[in-house]
């Protein structure tokens, strides 16, 4: 037999789910630096890593595919074109033409997370050292989160996950001289699911608050 949950139990999950649904209202934009956290965080992730491309040149907006979800990228404003670079013609990743230009990432409806390896590379497009890259990422309610990875290198990973929709996120490397900003392995989320037994908390409450609320109405 499972046991009943207590009233404090069961008020404490009416709260959050109340929380939860006042948060959507007033969406908030959470950055990770750590991957297994930005995973922790979200649902189901499609990853994009690129390797399907070759060394060229991929002009305007270009569509691409993480898992399950669409999105699409494109720089400028200097060069509306985006390189595929590569140190080794096996592993691939996405860096802009322009090293001053921004690339923005845009996502379609219902994604709440994205991320990726965030890095610099030369004009050779191989890795080299940056001093930082800033990352902004925009959700369906307007709010604006920016994040600035200081000395990142091939394995620096920087997420954002929002409450509503996510709909943008765009990297730039600024004016740093010989550096171009770079990114492979794109993340794309959906938001968590909450467990099960969150439901049936929830709906255990909201019968007990019904119970209560009649017992009071005969009790008058």
């Amino acid at each position: 037999m499972r046991p009943i949950p207590s009233a404090a139990a069961v008020a404490a999950t009416i709260a959050s789910a109340l929380l939860l649904c006042a948060g959507s209202a007033q969406a908030e934009i959470t950055t990770f630096t750590n991957q297994a956290s930005y995973l922790a965080a979200v649902g189901n992730t499609g990853v994009d890593n690129y390797n399907d491309l070759i060394q060229q040149m991929y002009f305007d907006q270009i569509p691409r595919q993480a898992g399950d979800y669409a999105y699409s990228v494109s720089a400028g404003p200097k060069a509306p074109a985006i390189w595929a670079g590569t140190s080794d013609y096996v592993d691939f990743w996405l860096t802009s033409q322009n090293r001053t230009d921004t690339t923005t990432f845009a996502l379609q409806d219902g994604v709440a997370g994205a991320g990726g390896n965030f890095f610099g590379s030369d004009t050779y497009s191989h890795p080299t050292a940056a001093a930082s890259l800033l990352l902004t990422a925009t959700d369906s309610t307007g709010a604006t989160v920016s994040f600035t990875l200081e000395n990142p290198d091939v394995h620096s990973f920087v997420g954002f996950v929002s409450s509503a929709n996510l709909v943008s996120l765009t990297v730039t490397a600024g004016q740093q001289p010989g550096v171009w900003s770079s990114i492979d392995n794109f993340h794309v989320s959906v938001a968590a699911v909450p467990e099960p037994g969150t439901y049936a908390m929830l709906l255990a409450g909201l019968g007990m608050l019904g119970w209560t609320a009649r017992r009071r109405g005969k009790g008058a």
